[in-house]
C-alpha cells in the first residue's frame, strides 16, 4: 500500500505545518510510529522506518511481509529533537531507524524505559549514559515536550529485578495539548484510573488484538481501544499497529463500529497522513 504522503511530499507537509504554531500536529508513520510537531520542535515516537524485521525473519516460519511502503527514510529526518521507545521489541527500538537518526541529528535526545537501558545501549552501540531512562510515574522535559511515563501491559505488566517497568506508555504535553502514546499494551487493572486524570486530547492506541497463534505478544482490540478512549475521556482516538506486517494486522472495522456506537470521536489515518489539533471540537 502507498502512504498518503511519502518522501518529498511528506517532508513538504511537515514544513507547511510549521506555520501553524497554535496547534500540535502529528503524522502516522506506520505501525506505532508517530511524528509530533509543536512550535517547530519535533518528537518521534516508536519509529520503525526500515525493513530490518522483514530481513530478519525472511527464512523463518514467521515472515514479516511488509504491507505499507515506508513513509520516509530516517536519514532524511534531520530536524528531530527527541525520539522515544516504549519497549525493546524491534518495531519500537529499531537500530536501522535510530542509528541513521542519531547520525543526522547529533543532539537528538532518546527516551527509553530505564529497564531497557542495557538492551538499548548494546543495540545502538552508544554510551551507557546517553539514553534518558524513565520508569512509570516519572517525567522529563525535553525540547518543549514534557514526557510522563505510565505502565503498559504487553501482554502483562513486566518489571525487572529492580522493579522497573519493561513496557511503558508516554503522556506527552506540548503546550496546552496532551497526547497519549500507549506503546504496545493490553488492558490492565489500573489503566482507566491512570489515564482519566490526564485529560488526554488525542490517544494513539494499537488495535491489532491478541491472537496467540501469531507467536507474538498481543495488544488492545479495536473494540477495547475505542472503549478505553471513551471511558477515559479522550477527545479523539487514532488507531495504530496494523497494516504493517501481513501476519499481525486487522482491519479498522471493529474499532470504527465501536467508536461510532459509543459516540467517541476518532480519526483513521493512512501512513504519512497528518492530524492537527485545530480540528478538535
Amino acid at each position: 500500500m502507498k502512504p498518503a504522503l511519502q518522501d518529498d511530499a511528506f517532508l513538504e507537509d511537515v514544513r507547511l505545518a510549521r506555520a501553524d504554531t497554535e496547534n500540535v500536529h502529528l503524522w502516522w508513520l506506520g505501525q506505532s510510529g508517530f511524528l509530533v510537531q509543536w512550535q517547530e520542535r519535533h518528537l518521534l515516537m516508536d519509529p520503525y522506518l526500515s525493513d530490518s524485521l522483514t530481513h530478519k525473519y525472511a527464512s523463518t516460519g514467521k515472515p514479516h511481509v511488509r504491507m505499507t511502503e515506508r513513509v520516509i527514510a530516517p536519514e532524511r529526518l534531520d530536524f528531530i529533537d527527541v525520539v522515544t521507545s516504549s519497549h525493546r521489541h524491534t518495531d519500537h527500538l529499531d537500530k536501522d531507524t535510530l542509528q541513521p537518526l542519531m547520525r543526522v541529528n547529533p543532539r537528538i535526545e532518546l527516551v527509553i524505559p530505564e529497564a531497557n537501558r542495557e538492551v538499548a545501549v548494546d543495540r545502538l552501540r552508544t554510551v551507557a549514559e546517553y539514553p534518558r531512562g524513565l520508569d512509570a510515574g516519572q517525567s522529563i522535559a525535553l525540547a518543549g515536550f514534557r514526557i510522563h511515563a505510565v505502565p503498559a501491559a504487553h501482554n502483562l505488566i513486566e518489571k525487572d529485578e529492580w522493579g522497573r517497568h519493561k513496557f511503558l506508555g508516554y503522556i506527552v504535553r506540548a503546550g496546552p495539548w496532551t497526547i497519549y502514546h500507549s506503546g504496545d499494551t493490553k488492558l490492565y487493572d489500573d489503566i482507566e484510573q491512570t489515564l482519566r486524570p490526564m485529560q488526554i486530547d488525542v490517544g494513539l492506541l494499537p488495535i491489532n488484538g491478541d491472537r496467540p497463534e501469531r507467536g507474538v505478544a498481543g495488544n488492545l482490540t479495536g473494540r477495547e481501544a475505542a472503549t478505553l478512549a471513551k471511558d477515559t475521556g479522550m477527545r479523539v482516538v487514532i488507531p495504530c499497529h496494523y497494516d504493517m506486517f501481513e501476519f499481525n494486522t486487522v482491519t479498522t472495522e471493529e474499532f470504527e463500529a465501536t467508536a461510532r456506537a459509543l459516540n467517541q470521536p476518532h480519526c483513521i489515518l493512512r501512513a504519512g497522513e497528518r492530524w492537527s489539533s485545530g480540528g478538535l471540537k
